[in-house]
């Protein structure tokens, strides 16, 4: 079983600003009147109310206390503002720089493909290999092999062979039923015992 000290140290954090979303988040205020429950908002319209009234009924200790229960709820709103209002302008200087650096990287690649196709040195070339006639001569740097002396066609590469087809295989046949065995004669059948 907990104690009842760290139960009433719970109950009391339990009302202080968590760096959550404090605007919206509802609170319950103890005033002088009873408990006032709401968003900060609506906390501070309430207590201002409760002083006009307590004013208007020439209370002016009651007036001064709502007005400084409103002024710490006011307070609490204004930061809660000025950090959701800091969080917001820190994302726009992030998102203003990573904008920055993708127009940065467009414009290099822009330069690179202008550049590309004014100069077609500079563009990247494919690879030709001729396998005329010239191939077999010692110049070309390629080693005679017997399919080129026969003129005929370069053979096939792996890509283009063709692997020939396999036979699909036959099931082996399910085997015949056992037959009871052969029918007993009477020199078989055990005797009787009489």
């Amino acid at each position: 079983m907990r104690s009842s000290k760290s139960r009433s140290r719970a109950k009391n954090n339990r009302n202080r600003p968590s760096g959550g979303n404090v605007v919206n988040r509802v609170f319950d205020s103890s005033g002088p009147e009873g408990k006032v429950r709401g968003t900060p908002q609506q906390i501070i319209d309430k207590y201002n109310q409760l002083a006009r009234d307590a004013q208007l009924s020439n209370d002016r200790v009651a007036a001064e206390n709502f007005q400084q229960h409103a002024e710490h709820y006011l307070r609490l709103l204004s930061e809660a503002q000025r950090e959701i209002e800091a969080r917001r302008e820190e994302q726009e200087r992030q998102n203003r720089e990573r904008q920055a650096e993708r127009d940065r990287e467009r414009a290099e690649r822009q330069e690179r493909e202008a550049a590309r196709q004014a100069d077609p040195a500079e563009a990247p070339q494919p690879d030709v290999m001729d396998f005329g006639a010239e191939a077999s001569t010692p110049e070309s740097g390629l080693v005679e092999t017997p399919e080129s002396k026969d003129s005929a066609p370069a053979a096939e590469t792996p890509e283009k062979k063709e692997k020939p087809a396999r036979k699909p295989r036959a099931r082996k046949p399910k085997a015949a039923p056992v037959a009871d065995e052969a029918p007993k004669t009477d020199g078989d059948a055990p005797e009787a015992a009489e």
